[in-house]
């Protein structure tokens, strides 16, 4: 049915702007790209895009998302896919990008092989292959979960270790955040969905031996339990000298 068909009755979700605290998971649980966080605030951008069956209430944490019944556009697929497509990221691990599309947030995938990698001053090449890293900007459905091998990193962990690219990062995708200054409830219900809806083959945490890293740890084990999946899991603890204080897998 064409989205310039007359306006029909049917299921169309709603979203309500006090509740909303503009956290984007409803963005990224929209397969069709339907929502998008502008202004602070989800916004449905299309009413052709919708399809009304609500896969992003689970994951709205201020409950701000229902299904009502009322005059609306239809539901035009072959308007989602162009809509998709438009949103495609040029170079591999494609989503639509959060937060109102700021280019700084558009998830990508660097192929590293037959490519001149970037380098420090030493002639070390780079070993991240995915964009971006922070755990809040990264879709859940990105492409680049599948299969994947994740390394959850405290912030000041890269800082502290001289060979954090070479001995961390080197075939994982990266995921960033601070478990004392960021919102850590919020990575634990973000972690959890991506463990969900994705096949990730391990996981290695690398946090700080500072007591309030521990808070990392604690939401990764959190986050597996939410999920379900039983995930090998390594926790590696670096000093503030830099050196790995203690490694253990589970």
């Amino acid at each position: 049915m064409s989205a310039a068909s007359a306006r029909v009755k049917r299921k169309i979700i709603h979203i309500d702007e006090e509740k909303c605290d503009g956290c984007g998971l409803c963005a990224e649980a929209c397969h069709e790209g339907a929502i998008r966080v502008i202004e602070g605030k989800a916004r449905l951008i299309s009413e052709s895009y919708c399809d009304g069956l609500g896969d992003c209430i689970g994951p709205c944490p201020q409950g701000a998302i229902t299904i009502e019944e009322r005059e609306a556009d239809p539901y035009d697929e072959e308007a989602v896919q162009k809509h998709l497509a438009s949103q495609e990221s040029e170079v591999g691990c494609t989503a639509a990008p959060q937060g109102g599309g700021c280019p700084g947030s558009a998830v990508q995938r660097f192929l590293r092989e037959g490519a001149t990698p970037s380098t420090d001053s030493e002639g070390t090449p780079s070993q991240l292959s995915t964009w971006p890293v922070q755990i809040k900007l990264l879709p859940v459905n990105a492409p680049c979960f599948k299969d994947a091998d994740l390394l959850m990193a405290a912030d000041c962990t890269a800082f502290a270790y001289a060979d954090f690219h070479r001995h961390f990062i080197a075939g994982k995708v990266a995921l960033v955040g601070c478990p004392k200054l960021d919102d850590a409830d919020f990575y634990q219900a973000k972690l959890a969905e991506i463990l969900r809806q994705n096949d990730i083959r391990s996981i290695e945490v690398a946090y700080m031996e500072v007591p309030c890293c521990g808070g990392l740890v604690r939401l990764v084990h959190s986050a597996l339990m939410e999920s379900g999946k039983k995930i090998p899991l390594k926790l590696t603890k670096i000093g503030i000298r830099g050196e790995v204080i203690d490694s253990v897998s589970f």
